[in-house]
């Protein structure tokens, strides 16, 4: 199994919303990032552990866990005209963009970034290193510790 965080901005898709759609969950659409897309397209994998991180907003850190219950599959957001995600260059036969569709698992008490930044044992977390990323693995020790973090006693 692989771990990973996904943001997103709370004021356009939070984990309550998330929560809301059930089991068959979301496609995580919309990412523009070759390497963010890379990780979906060729790495996350049915049943992978996914740590949502609320992105963008007055108290960003990670608020719960979903898992990812479709694999990667064309991003249909690149082939409407309509869409702030379209591309012009995406074709059926080759697309561009991937997602995977992740469900809500269970929600964390808020891990606040400056709470992981605070952590020794978060020291090589990728979202401290490279925070502009919005999809990114994360290792088994990380993963344990964040959520380690956000348990609800």
């Amino acid at each position: 199994m692989n771990y990973w965080l996904v943001k997103s901005e709370p004021d356009d898709f939070s984990l309550k919303d998330l929560e809301a759609l059930g089991s068959d969950g979301e496609g995580w659409n919309g990412v523009r990032n070759y390497q963010a897309r890379n990780f979906m397209r060729d790495d996350m994998a049915l049943g992978d552990l996914v740590l949502f991180y609320h992105s963008s907003c007055k108290q960003v850190g990670v608020v719960g866990i979903a898992k990812v219950v479709k694999t990667a599959y064309p991003d249909p957001s690149q082939f409407d005209p309509d869409s702030k995600y379209f591309d012009s260059k995406a074709t059926v036969d080759t697309p561009r963009w991937f997602q995977v569709d992740i469900a809500f698992e269970r929600a964390l008490r808020r891990v606040p970034l400056s709470a992981m930044k605070a952590n020794a044992k978060l020291a090589g977390l990728a979202l401290i290193k490279a925070s502009r990323l919005s999809v990114m693995p994360v290792s088994t020790e990380h993963f344990a510790e964040i959520l380690k973090m956000g348990e609800v006693t």
